[in-house]
């Protein structure tokens, strides 16, 4: 009974009724011909009343089901959909069609539920980012307050960590405003043609200083020396590799190597990569790393400075490019990460 059609239904109940009365007819009248013609007229009768009353029932209330999963008033089209299409649809559509809508509706869930953990891990980093440097300046400033300030060395040494301190709020609000314009779409793109690995290598001589303090030694990679175009915002780009090669710097390991890779995927797109053999990150880390505050350790993340938003930036910087970013990595082997650009076969000045 649980996989019968409503025509099947209205036939098996029709049958029943005419075969019901036919054989009261046969007791009572006792003629064959008047008990099979009612039994014929009976069952044709019924059968098409059943079906129709059947249908009506069913498909009244699969139409408050569709009207349910699209919560929307019906437009002209979906009306006619609603009238003539559904009730061509066998349960077992209407079945998969209300399966494949729970399905989504309770993906919908589970991703609203992700969002909201990670709305509040991200309002408490928040909190955490600013409440270490307001509570230092505090410390430092309430001190000073109490009698410290008649100490010439103790009070040049307090001004100096409390304007540490505020250059990092500073810092902090700075990325946390780029973001934002980022992902409004407020953040103007200057684009103009530019040799990729020009960019790479003044990069790497502005950060010459901090790589020699580390021992890091940071090149291009042999073979990607050949100068290829991109189309972008060259500033933009900069603060990418830039913090790119600052974080293969900050865990890179003493004497280790930063290399950067050019290459040309196709006529239309450019693969850069920065590889370093730092410590790596752990697979369960990778998904997260580009979400603002995200650290894959937080006690010795926040030992080595920075606002946590560095590889958020380079993301939304990228993805306004209409590009990607992803990244490899492996613990104690190292981390690649990589984006790709617009490329030109153009050559500026030629």
């Amino acid at each position: 009974m649980k996989n019968l059609s409503p025509r099947q239904i209205a036939a098996l109940l029709a049958f029943v009724i005419s075969a019901l009365v036919g054989i009261a007819n046969q007791v009572l009248v006792k003629s064959w011909m008047v008990s099979l013609s009612s039994f014929t007229v009976l069952f044709l009768v019924s059968y098409l009343l059943i079906f129709y009353f059947l249908q009506q029932f069913i498909y009244r209330r699969i139409k408050l089901i569709y009207k349910f999963i699209y919560q929307t008033k019906a437009s002209k089209r979906e009306e006619f959909y609603n009238k003539y299409i559904i009730p061509q649809k066998s349960i077992d559509e209407v079945k998969e069609d209300v399966e494949k809508w729970a399905e989504q509706r309770q993906g919908e869930i589970e991703m609203l539920k992700k969002n909201e953990a990670f709305r509040k891990e991200f309002l408490q980093n928040l909190a955490h980012e600013f409440k270490t440097p307001i509570f230092a300046i505090q410390g430092y400033v309430d001190t000073l307050l109490s009698g410290a300030m008649d100490n010439v060395d103790v009070r040049k040494r307090f001004l100096e960590s409390t304007s540490r301190n505020v250059d990092r709020l500073v810092n902090l609000m700075n990325d946390l405003d780029e973001i934002s314009r980022l992902e409004t779409g407020e953040q103007v793109l200057y684009k103009q043609y530019f040799v990729i690995q020009d960019l790479i290598k003044e990069v790497i001589d502005s950060l010459s200083l901090k790589l020699n303090q580390k021992q890091i030694t940071a090149y291009l990679k042999k073979g990607t020396e050949s100068p290829v175009y991109v189309f972008a915002d060259k500033e933009k780009i900069r603060q990418v590799i830039i913090n790119l090669i600052e974080n293969g710097a900050k865990y890179g390991k003493p004497g280790g190597t930063i290399v950067a890779s050019v290459y040309n995927t196709d006529e239309f797109k450019v693969l850069v990569e920065i590889s370093d053999d730092g410590i790596g990150i752990d697979e369960e880390h990778l998904p997260r790393i580009f979400e603002r505050f995200y650290r894959t350790d937080k006690a010795r993340s926040r030992d080595k400075g920075g606002t946590g938003l560095g590889l958020a930036i380079c993301k939304h910087i990228i993805e306004a490019h209409g590009e990607s970013m992803h990244v490899r990595s492996k613990p104690d082997v190292g981390t690649t990460i990589g984006f790709t650009l617009g490329s030109s076969k153009e050559k500026i000045g030629e």
